[in-house]
């Protein structure tokens, strides 16, 4: 008689996440909206999955549970009933509001900074990335470690009466900031190296892809450069900076993909960050890749901007790369006198052409299509600042 074998998944289950955001006055219910379907895209990314999500409209998110009260007894029934492994938060909480939250729902919290540095934590793999993202966790922690001890929290303090929990968090402090000290230095040090290496590249024009996570810059990389970077539609998939030389008819050229930006990136994040940002200090031109077939592109083009001027890039030669026109939709405007008019990708693009002194190019990197006029553009930016900086260099004649 043949056995008959059950087949066991080994696959670990996905967590299941509920998303709670509070929308304040100066932000619009679309706005809250984008923000939440990115948060959800972030869960996604970092491989769980969202059941249910929760909004409430407040003046200011509240002082001790971020939300009111009973909107947190509502999120609490819905997480016992569902069997709910964690609750994200669209902001990043205060330490008492995380203890507070923790205390009342007794589930696994996280804000939308400890799940980005989740995400960025995955996705390292050179050594300045995972010492950039161990520092930023480390950074994020340390005020927020009298949450681990909350078993001792009555014991009473003052003179004569400093309990084991009080004293361990401040041992356990210490040895966060002298790890945060080491890390610091450690980056100082691949700092140096990669500085060293920028200087021996040669007599060649540096260019740098800049965006919005998840735009294609990678994908553009590779088309151009014949790199093999990874690529995956997820958000954060590269965070190392990839480097590769490319040469446009008879010009050479160092082309940089670096990590991508996003609206509400952690502070902690964005200093720790700031080194592999060099390449984009650095570069002569700047690429800025745009998914223009996002809904909400517009909005992105403004938090690269707001991050290229906050590491003084914004005032370099441009070039504006509008991605995945294979996805536009044509947007809807209402005019004077109340009647809908579709903008198509040609009135979008004259509009912009209008307004801006930029070079734009439109194209689909997948698609490759517009391809070549990208690459005459390129060509052209990058001849010009050359032959203005090595006029008696010969590699263009």
């Amino acid at each position: 008689m043949a056995r008959r074998f059950k087949l066991i998944d080994t696959a670990p289950e996905k967590e299941t996440a509920i998303l709670v955001s509070v929308i304040t006055p100066d932000v619009s219910d679309q706005m809250a909206q984008d923000y939440l379907t990115e948060l959800e895209f972030l869960v996604q990314t970092a491989g769980a999955e969202t059941v249910k999500v929760f909004t409430q409209k407040l003046q200011k998110p509240e002082h001790a549970t971020f939300v009111g009260t009973g909107k947190l007894e509502e999120i609490r029934e819905y997480a016992e009933a569902e069997e709910v492994d964690m609750v994200i938060f669209d902001d990043e909480l205060t330490p008492s509001q995380l203890r507070n939250i923790e205390r009342e729902l007794k589930r696994k919290i996280l804000d939308r900074s400890s799940l980005i540095l989740d995400i960025f934590a995955s996705h390292a793999q050179t050594a300045q990335a995972k010492t950039q993202v161990e520092l930023a966790q480390l950074q994020y922690l340390y005020p927020r470690l009298t949450r681990m001890w909350t078993h001792l929290e009555r014991q009473r303090g003052g003179i004569g009466m400093r309990g084991p929990g009080e004293s361990q968090i401040e041992t356990d402090r210490r040895i966060i900031l002298d790890k945060i000290s080491l890390l610091k230095e450690k980056l100082k040090t691949i700092d140096k190296q990669n500085a060293t290496q920028r200087k021996n590249r040669g007599d060649m024009i540096r260019v740098a892809l800049v965006g919005y996570t998840n735009v294609g810059k990678s994908t553009i990389l590779n088309m151009i450069s014949k790199a093999e970077v990874y690529i995956e539609n997820k958000l954060f998939a590269t965070l190392d900076t990839t480097v590769r030389k490319v040469v446009i008819e008879n010009l050479p050229f160092l082309l940089s993909d670096t990590v991508g930006f996003i609206r509400k990136l952690p502070h902690h994040l964005v200093e720790s960050f700031k080194s592999t940002l060099d390449e984009v200090r650095e570069a002569d031109v700047l690429i800025h890749v745009v998914d223009i077939s996002h809904p909400n592109f517009e909005d992105h083009i403004r938090a690269v901007n707001e991050t290229l001027k906050d590491i003084n890039a914004l005032d370099k030669p441009t070039i504006t790369v509008f991605n995945k026109i294979d996805g536009f939709k044509p947007a809807v405007e209402v005019d004077e006198n109340g009647d809908e008019i579709k903008v198509t990708l040609d009135d979008f693009k004259n509009s912009w052409m209008a307004k801006n002194s930029d070079p734009a190019i439109f194209l689909s990197a997948t698609n490759k299509t517009n391809i070549e006029e990208f690459k005459e553009k390129l060509y052209e930016v990058i001849s010009e600042l050359h032959n203005a900086r090595y006029p008696y260099n010969n590699l263009l004649y």
